[in-house]
């Protein structure tokens, strides 16, 4: 197959490895950066244009777009979806991952367990929010945040209602989560590929950080999940639509819960701290389903 893959950093530990994998198993991977491509948005004619050439058609499309650049980013996925390009997540279902107010409320629709999330516009219904929330303490997140950015945990009352006043004061949307303490400051990130887990880690954030982010200094080691935890990730990836992508959860003490759904996980973390060709399994995926046309939407929605 010719595999086009939309990434601006060709030499992150993830974009490598895919294109290892992908060649390894005879396809031709061309790694495009997303703000680079322009397109002719003609009728009937859809075309992706190059550092000032015309691409070729390609069989299939990864897309690694980073959270900074998701409207473009998306936009550039849509054309080539137009095209008939096959790609390994559509580009509604990444949009769906990307809001994290929208994906919440597809999972909570589909029953999945998540933290106790409030959300609101006015300033003014800070202290509404708090009494649905629960006590302190509780975590604030910026609704456009990625890696552990924008996430706050407010330890008392008032401290959660200065930090929500100032964001809402601002300008800025923010959800308000309880705080899952028995999770002790790990979580869990399953790899799905093609409806089924591939890989478990667990991550524990650094001393003194409640953040598990790897990229916030936190570590990993390979995990075993419980039957529900296994199932609550499929469930969660097949509500996002996503072929490919990291589900993380708390344990609580009522069962898992999910934190967010990525729908471009990063591959070194769980690489390392499992052993598994994770970048071999997702290109295999994506040899048994790409198709020309194959699309759900076709760019639509």
């Amino acid at each position: 197959m010719k595999i086009a893959m939309m990434a601006r950093n060709p030499n992150l530990y993830s974009h490598i490895r895919l294109k290892e994998a992908a060649e390894e198993r005879g396809h031709e991977l061309t790694i495009i950066n997303t703000l680079r491509c322009y397109m002719n948005i003609a009728a009937r004619r859809p075309e992706v244009y190059y550092n000032g050439e015309k691409l070729p058609r390609f069989d299939a499309v990864i897309p690694r777009i980073g959270a900074s650049v998701t409207f473009y980013g998306l936009a550039v996925l849509r054309q080539f979806e137009m095209q008939g390009v096959f790609p390994l997540n559509e580009s509604v279902a990444i949009g769906r991952s990307r809001d994290k107010l929208r994906s919440m409320q597809l999972l909570a629709r589909e029953g999945l367990g998540l933290p106790v999330t409030t959300f609101a516009h006015d300033p003014k219904q800070t202290e509404e929010v708090l009494k649905l929330a629960g006590s302190a303490p509780l975590v604030v997140k910026l609704l456009e945040g990625t890696q552990g950015i924008g996430v706050v945990l407010a330890d008392t009352d008032r401290s959660a209602k200065s930090v929500i006043e100032a964001f809402r004061g601002a300008g800025v949307n923010i959800l308000v989560q309880e705080f899952i303490k028995e999770a002790g400051g790990t979580d869990i990130r399953a790899l799905v590929v093609g409806g089924r887990v591939i890989a478990t880690m667990q991550r524990k954030g650094a001393e003194g950080e409640f953040r598990s982010n790897l990229h916030r200094g936190g570590s990993a080691q390979a995990i075993k999940i419980s039957p529900i935890e296994r199932s609550t990730a499929i469930r969660a990836a097949k509500t996002m639509g996503l072929n490919v992508c990291g589900v993380d959860m708390l344990r609580a003490n009522h069962g898992p819960v999910v934190m967010e759904v990525n729908s471009s996980p990063g591959l070194e973390g769980v690489e390392k701290a499992t052993g598994i060709d994770v970048a071999g399994k997702i290109i295999e995926s994506l040899e048994k389903s790409a198709k020309p046309g194959k699309t759900k939407t076709r760019g639509k929605g």
